[in-house]
C-alpha cells in the first residue's frame, strides 16, 4: 500500500470519527427541546396515522398493512433525513442555496410534463410509476428559507434600503410562487408566502417595504378565488349559518366538527373513532380532527401545547445567534412550521374554509413529512453549531496559552 494510499484512509478514517463525535456530542438545550418535541409530534403522528388506516383500509386487510408499512417507513425516513441534516455545518447550507433553489424550481416545472398528475384540481404532483410520488412545492418552502437567508444574510449592512431587499429576493420568490400558483394549488402558495415574509421580518426588513409586496399578493390571491369556482363555493359554503350541501362541500367540514363534538374531555379512546369511515382526508388534513376525537380535549390540548413549544424553541435559537443567516432561516421555517399547523386546525375548528394544508409532522404522507424533518434538521445543525467552539476562537486561545506558559 501507498504513502498516498494510507493517507487517503486516514483522512477519511478521521472524516468519519469527526461526524460520529459531532453526532454523540453534548448538545446545547434547544438542541434536545426541539429534537424532543419533534420526536413526540412524529410519535403521535404515526399512532394517529395508525389508527387512521384502519377507516381507510376498512375490510381490506393487506391495504391496512400496507398502509402501515408506508407510514412507518416515510417516520423513519424523515428521522433520518432529520439526523443527517442536522450533521451539515452551516457554512454547507450558505453554500447550497442557489443550487437548492434551483433544482426545487426544476422539480416544480417537471409538474406541468407527463410525469405531473392532477389532484383535486391541483396540478401538484409528480408521479413515476404506481409507487413513487413527490410534491416538488414541500422543498420549494425549505429552499426558499435557506437562499433568501443566504442571500439576505449577505446584504446585512444594505437591508435598510428597499432596492436591495426588492433584488433579487422579491423576483425569486415571485418565480418560484408564482409556479405553484399556476398548477392552482393556492393553499400552498400561502404557506410559501409565510415562509417569504417570515424570512424578511427576521431579517429586519423595514415594515413599509413590505406593503408593496402585501398589496400586490393579495391582488393576485384575490383573482385566483375569484376565478375558481370551487374555491368561491369553499367560501360560500364557509360563509353559510347552515350548511346545505351535506353531500359534497360540507361532507368533510361537517364530519370533522362531529368528531370534535364526540370526542368530548377524554376521547373515545385510541382506535375508536367513528368519523375516520367517513371522512376521505382524516389521516392528512383532519388528522386534528381524528386526535380531538380519540384523544379527546385532553390530546388537542396536548399538541396544541407541543407546538407552543416548538414556537418557544425556535424564538430561543433566533435570539440567541448572532449570525443574520441562522436567524433568517429559523425565523422563515417558524413561521412556516407555526402558520400552517395554526390554518390546519383553523380549518378543522371551521375558523377558515377548508385549503388542503396539512398538519406539519402529524398528518401522513411522504413529501411533506421528508422536507419538514429536513427543514427541522438545518435548524438543529444551527443549535450543533454555536455550541462548537469557533476555530478563530480556539486558534486565539491556544496563542493566549502559550504566551502565558
Amino acid at each position: 500500500m501507498t504513502e498516498q494510499q494510507t493517507t487517503s484512509k486516514r483522512s477519511v478514517a478521521s472524516a468519519v470519527k469527526v461526524r460520529v463525535d459531532r453526532l454523540f456530542r453534548v448538545q446545547s438545550v434547544d438542541f434536545y427541546l426541539l429534537l424532543g418535541v419533534t420526536g413526540l409530534l412524529l410519535v403521535i403522528g404515526l399512532i394517529m396515522g395508525i389508527s387512521a388506516s384502519t377507516g381507510r383500509s376498512y375490510g381490506n386487510t393487506g391495504g391496512f398493512v400496507l398502509t402501515i408499512v408506508r407510514q412507518i417507513a416515510f417516520v423513519v425516513g424523515a428521522l433520518i433525513v432529520l439526523v443527517v441534516s442536522s450533521l451539515a455545518p452551516v457554512r454547507f447550507w450558505k453554500r447550497i442555496a442557489w443550487p437548492m433553489l434551483g433544482f426545487a424550481l426544476l422539480l416544480q416545472l417537471l409538474v406541468f410534463t407527463p410525469l405531473g398528475e392532477e389532484i383535486d384540481g391541483n396540478r401538484a404532483w409528480i408521479t413515476i410509476g404506481d409507487s413513487f410520488s413527490l410534491q416538488p412545492a414541500e422543498l420549494v418552502k425549505v429552499a426558499l428559507a435557506v437562499w433568501i437567508g443566504a442571500v439576505l444574510a449577505a446584504k446585512q449592512p444594505l437591508i435598510g434600503q428597499f432596492r436591495h431587499v426588492l433584488i433579487p429576493v422579491v423576483p425569486v420568490a415571485a418565480l418560484a410562487l408564482g409556479l405553484v400558483l399556476a398548477g392552482h394549488d393556492l393553499g400552498t402558495v400561502i404557506v410559501m408566502t409565510f415562509v417569504v415574509f417570515g424570512c424578511l421580518i427576521f431579517a429586519g426588513v423595514k415594515v413599509r417595504h413590505l406593503l408593496i409586496p402585501v398589496v400586490l399578493g393579495g391582488i393576485v390571491a384575490a383573482y385566483f378565488v375569484m376565478t375558481s369556482p370551487n374555491r368561491l363555493n369553499r367560501i360560500s359554503t364557509f360563509l353559510q349559518e347552515g350548511c346545505s350541501d351535506y353531500t359534497n362541500l360540507c361532507f368533510q367540514p361537517l364530519h370533522g366538527t362531529w368528531a370534535l363534538a364526540s370526542g368530548g374531555v377524554f376521547g373515545l379512546g385510541l382506535g375508536n373513532s367513528r368519523e375516520k369511515y367517513w371522512l376521505p382526508a382524516i389521516h392528512n388534513d383532519y388528522i386534528f380532527a381524528l386526535i380531538g376525537e380519540e384523544l379527546g380535549l385532553i390530546g388537542a390540548v396536548a399538541v396544541l401545547l407541543l407546538f407552543g413549544l416548538l414556537a418557544v424553541v425556535f424564538m430561543r435559537i433566533i435570539t440567541r445567534s448572532s449570525d443574520p443567516f441562522v436567524r433568517i432561516v429559523t425565523g422563515g421555517v417558524s413561521v412556516w412550521l407555526l402558520s400552517q399547523a395554526a390554518v390546519n386546525i383553523a380549518v378543522v375548528l371551521g375558523l377558515l374554509p377548508v385549503l388542503g394544508v396539512p398538519l406539519p409532522l402529524l398528518s401522513s404522507g411522504g413529501t411533506a413529512l421528508l422536507t419538514t424533518a429536513l427543514a427541522i434538521g438545518i435548524v438543529l445543525s444551527f443549535t450543533r453549531e454555536r455550541s462548537t467552539p469557533d476555530h478563530d476562537t480556539i486558534t486565539v486561545t491556544s496563542t493566549t496559552r502559550k504566551a502565558t506558559e
